[in-house]
């Protein structure tokens, strides 16, 4: 059990008839480089896992995907059996190639597979949240997902599924996923840095639908901005705790799933999020990538 007591930021929402903290963790990192094969340290891995639970966090993003089949699997050997608090999330709809690629599978069999595969990895009869990935490596593309979204609606009708969300998705997509089924998340690239998403946030705080920002601080290439570090500096913070802290601030639905394949670090990102930022902070933080 972890020695440290940390208070997690942000507070609670609630997943249709789950609640779960705002403040969360994307398992993403714990593959291998390029999100490809075993991690180097499987130890520090699952260490920082149980640290996670240990700590209070209940929201885990992951996907079979990851790895691929990786990151689903530590996660059941870290903390399966899993406590009734603690909230799965995963994601359908591609996967991945020997070049490291994400080419989509989004067709009704590529989908069904998804689901009993992620099942099968997390040691789960029921999956709480599934996304629909849309998409692909460079972000949303138009069309229609009436057909994958469908086969997510049949198989949540057999009981395999909880509650559906969507991923790197347009707002026409969503308001589409709409039409067909309720949905209680939508999972899209925001950050200081990264806002397109701006108007869709407030809409779907209305509506009492979480939206869950990937790569909150920027993914693979960091967020690099004077303006952040002016503030940070101010703080005596790191850019990445601004960055964390600014996004809880931003929407009372958005809930955070950085990753990190250390405890420290783990650590450091929960802490960070809690960093108060005054109006004068927020005023400068928001000149950032408009």
């Amino acid at each position: 059990m972890s020695t440290l007591s940390i208070s997690l930021p942000g507070g609670t929402w609630t997943l249709g008839d789950l609640t779960v903290t705002r403040f969360g963790y994307g398992a993403m990192q714990l593959a291998g480089p390029g999100v490809m094969g075993p991690p180097a340290d499987r130890d520090g891995a699952l260490a920082v896992l149980r640290e996670a639970v240990d700590i209070g966090i209940t929201h885990i993003d992951t996907a079979d995907a990851y790895g691929p089949r990786v990151t689903n699997q530590l996660i059941r050997e870290a903390l399966h059996p899993y406590s009734d608090s603690l909230h799965i999330v995963t994601k359908v709809g591609a996967i991945r190639d020997e070049q490291g690629g994400w080419p989509p599978a989004r067709r009704p069999e590529d989908l069904r597979r998804a689901v009993h595969e992620n099942l099968e990895a997390l040691g789960l009869q029921t999956l709480d949240v599934v996304n629909l990935r849309l998409g692909d490596a460079q972000g949303p593309r138009p069309g229609s997902l009436a057909e994958a979204f469908e086969t997510l609606v049949d198989l949540q009708r057999q009981g395999l599924i909880r509650h559906l969300g969507v991923s790197n998705a347009t707002a026409e997509q969503v308001a589409e996923a709409r039409s067909i089924a309720p949905i209680v998340c939508v999972q899209n690239m925001y950050n200081l840095a990264h806002r397109q998403d701006g108007e869709l946030i407030d809409e779907l705080a209305e509506q009492g639908i979480a939206y869950v920002p990937f790569f909150p601080l920027g993914g693979f290439s960091p967020l690099q901005s004077s303006a952040l570090s002016a503030v940070a500096a101010r703080l005596d913070a790191t850019p990445m705790s601004v960055a964390l802290a600014w996004l809880l601030r931003r929407s009372p639905n958005i809930l955070l799933i950085p990753g990190t394949s250390s405890v420290a670090h783990l650590r450091e990102n929960v802490a960070g999020a809690g960093l108060s930022l005054s109006d004068e902070d927020l005023a400068e933080l928001d000149k950032i990538g408009r």
